[in-house]
């Protein structure tokens, strides 16, 4: 069975170019193996074959793997220490910024930076790089109609000002839409822009390796100008930010030395 994923880890890599080693495995593993024994398969080996040569499964497989849990606001309180203690600090003597939404999945988290950020900076003015790895969740960030629990945390006045009623749905605002870019990206593989002032990857971290969280906060670190902010989950704390050169500025935001 070991050699079964080390297999299959293998076979990933070479068709998507995804390193699931970089994935805690028990996480993984147990996730992958639902899924495959739901279809009826008994091994990593026989799902292998099934995900290689039908690109339904493979969108299904990238779909698990990236755990699309998302929603408006999420975690109020950090949202709120953003607006009142971060952003007024990096809009000093500015009038845009540059904002990376990492690991967006089906786009709650850009579109609410959008509409935070509409505050301070002329519609025109704002855009935010939002990037995933999987194709299905940026189809569905891009489409932009989300149910009524992907609100919940919405201040009313923001429900009001930027969603419409679809039915039982709620579709974002046009201007914001239109705020927001997405793009596929791999965040172990692929290189990335630099000189953002401020990055928001949350939420994701915790499913990787140290060795993998190891890359990637140089890589972030890396992207951002001095001064710039990383804006991390509420459960993926930075213990030694600065051998990464960060240095906290309030729980769960860092900002670049």
């Amino acid at each position: 069975m070991v050699n079964d994923y080390s297999d299959f880890i293998k076979g990933i890599k070479r068709k998507t170019g995804i390193d699931l080693s970089f994935y805690k495995e028990a996480q993984m593993k147990r996730r992958l193996t639902a899924l495959y024994e739901k279809k009826g398969y008994s091994s990593f080996k026989e799902y292998y074959k099934l995900i290689s040569s039908d690109d339904e499964q493979m969108a299904e497989f990238l779909d698990r793997m990236t755990i699309n849990v998302s929603e408006f606001y999420r975690n109020h309180k950090r949202w709120e220490v953003l607006e009142t203690r971060i952003l007024p600090r990096l809009l000093q003597d500015k009038h845009s910024l540059k904002v990376w939404s990492a690991a967006c999945s089906t786009g709650e988290e850009p579109y609410t930076l959008a509409m935070m950020l509409s505050k301070y900076i002329p519609m025109t003015n704002l855009k935010i790089l939002a990037t995933d790895l999987d194709g299905n969740a940026l189809q569905r960030a891009k489409h932009a109609v989300y149910p009524e629990r992907s609100l919940a945390e919405v201040p009313p006045e923001i429900r009001r000002k930027f969603f419409t009623e679809e039915g039982s749905l709620y579709r974002v605002d046009e201007g914001i839409r239109n705020a927001v870019t997405f793009k596929q990206q791999n965040l172990l593989a692929d290189a990335f822009d630099y000189d953002f002032d401020l990055i928001v990857c949350r939420n994701v971290l915790i499913y990787f390796t140290e060795e993998a969280k190891d890359l990637l906060y140089k890589k972030f670190n890396a992207s951002l100008k001095a001064g710039g902010v990383f804006f991390v989950g509420s459960t993926e704390q930075i213990f030694n930010p600065a051998q990464y050169g960060f240095q906290p500025e309030d729980t769960f935001f860092y900002k670049k030395m």
